[in-house]
């Protein structure tokens, strides 16, 4: 079979042809390994493009305010790295990361009562690309990993590209239910399963906004400790508190049975895509070689910029700035969900990104997306945080990115797109019983975080 050029071009032939199947339009579709099966377009993505349209208010992707960051303060820091270490910013570095950055996050982990050594952290490319490594040493086809329900989306489509299973641990106001947890670690070993590793973002976490309390942070230690579980604690938002700062990291408490992921994309820029892992020793050994294997090293240009903006400008008073904005965003979200919304229940986070809000039974979150674009208002729908296909009843509602008058503005179009689809439902209910998204053959969320 020839490929034909787009270009108007002579085709060119190939020697072995793939044999295609269906009516798949892809001609390499037979080629493709099967772990390829699990990446699919996730809903967060694929409303990027939405979220670009200046009309649409967008309460759905997690994108930070980078306004709130002076950038006359990142332009300096980019003329001296430049000026004084531009050969060096310029060049390939090490798999593991610049010493002196390596040595300046310990100051940030030290924030949420972390001690460690600069040897154990590897430096990657934003956090996201620590948890794909972390996936890649770790996961065999069949293998299981326990989260909360729901999780952070990009992490199940992880997990499930190396044809791992996700499997929610139960959430309530106060985090990840360790009865839950032991009940899963219990069923799973008694079907035969292997469990490789908990999956859990403790503080202000995506998509729920809720904290794990300190006792429970204690208690599911003890459980993944007496199960042999690895933790993988991933924490982007520890430090965007609004008032009390959350309890200590978990890593705080275990050294060698956690792995810490942090980022700089949530409290400096994602832009720069700097992250890290904090590992035991033998597992940061595997880092590094998966991380040479993978990039070869993470970007010397952006680790300089970064660890000379950690030495020259006061970080700290920063950070303390984004949370003021992050506040004044979520307490207009919550007072419009409250004007426009008060029949619905919904989270309140003490930090983060996120609320989670709780539709009536008998909504669809994911086929309603459709006519709140149109009514110019987007949002996450609560299945793309599921592997199992809950969450229909449920919306991620981000108050991050837009002003508190834009996020306003948004909550009021929801409620006509959710009069709506209400109306409609009366409408035909009239007629007979429309049943729940339940009776449609859809699994309803958790009730403990209804």
């Amino acid at each position: 079979m020839g490929i034909r050029s787009t270009s108007g071009c002579t085709s060119v032939k190939s020697q072995n042809p793939p044999q295609q199947s269906g009516n798949n339009l892809d001609p390499w579709y037979s080629n493709y390994a099967a772990r390829t099966a699990g990446l699919a377009a996730s809903e967060v993505r694929a409303l990027f493009a939405v979220a670009s349209r200046p009309e649409v208010v967008s309460l759905a992707g997690g994108m930070p305010a980078v306004s709130a960051l002076p950038q006359e303060l990142i332009i300096e820091s980019m003329n001296r790295v430049m000026r004084d270490q531009g050969s060096v910013a310029l060049q390939y570095g090490s798999g593991q990361g610049v010493p002196k950055l390596r040595e300046q996050i310990l100051d940030v982990m030290a924030m949420e009562g972390i001690k460690a050594s600069a040897d154990d952290v590897v430096v990657t490319t934003g956090s996201q690309h620590a948890l794909e490594l972390v996936s890649k040493l770790f996961l065999d086809p069949g293998d299981v990993v326990l989260a909360e329900g729901p999780s952070y989306v990009t992490a199940v489509v992880i997990f499930k590209s190396f044809q791992a299973q996700t499997h929610h641990v139960a959430m309530d106001e106060h985090g990840m239910i360790p009865e839950s947890l032991r009940e899963n670690i219990a069923r799973l070993r008694a079907e035969g399963k292997t469990i490789k590793f908990l999956y859990t973002i403790p503080s202000f976490q995506n998509p729920a906004g809720v904290t794990l309390s300190w006792e429970r942070r204690l208690e599911i230690l003890q459980i993944a400790k007496d199960a042999g579980i690895l933790v993988l604690e991933d924490n982007p938002y520890g430090l965007l508190h609004f008032d009390t700062p959350p309890p200590p990291a978990l890593r705080s408490i275990e050294q060698e049975g956690v792995i810490y992921l942090g980022t700089f994309s949530k409290t400096l820029a994602p832009g720069f895509r700097v992250g890290w892992a904090l590992a035991p020793h033998a597992i940061r050994e595997k880092l590094i070689l998966a991380n040479e294997a993978a990039v070869l090293s993470p970007s010397s240009f952006s680790q300089l910029i970064v660890s000379e903006y950690l030495d020259n400008i006061d970080w700290r008073a920063q950070v303390d700035r984004f949370r003021g904005v992050y506040k004044e965003r979520k307490e207009a979200m919550i007072g419009a969900l409250n004007d426009y919304l008060p029949s619905l229940t919904w989270t309140d986070p003490r930090g983060g990104f996120y609320v989670w809000l709780t539709l009536p039974p008998y909504l669809d979150s994911k086929q309603m997306l459709p006519r709140a674009v149109k009514e110019l208002v987007a949002y996450t729908p609560g299945t793309a945080f599921y592997a199992d296909g809950n969450g229909h009843s449920n919306i991620r509602l981000s108050f991050c990115y837009p002003t508190p008058e834009a996020i306003r503005t948004g909550i009021r179009r929801l409620q006509t797109v959710i009069s709506g689809e209400t109306d409609l439902v009366e409408t035909f209910s009239k007629t007979g019983p429309l049943g729940t998204v339940r009776d449609r053959n859809f699994s309803a969320p958790p009730p403990n975080l209804n």
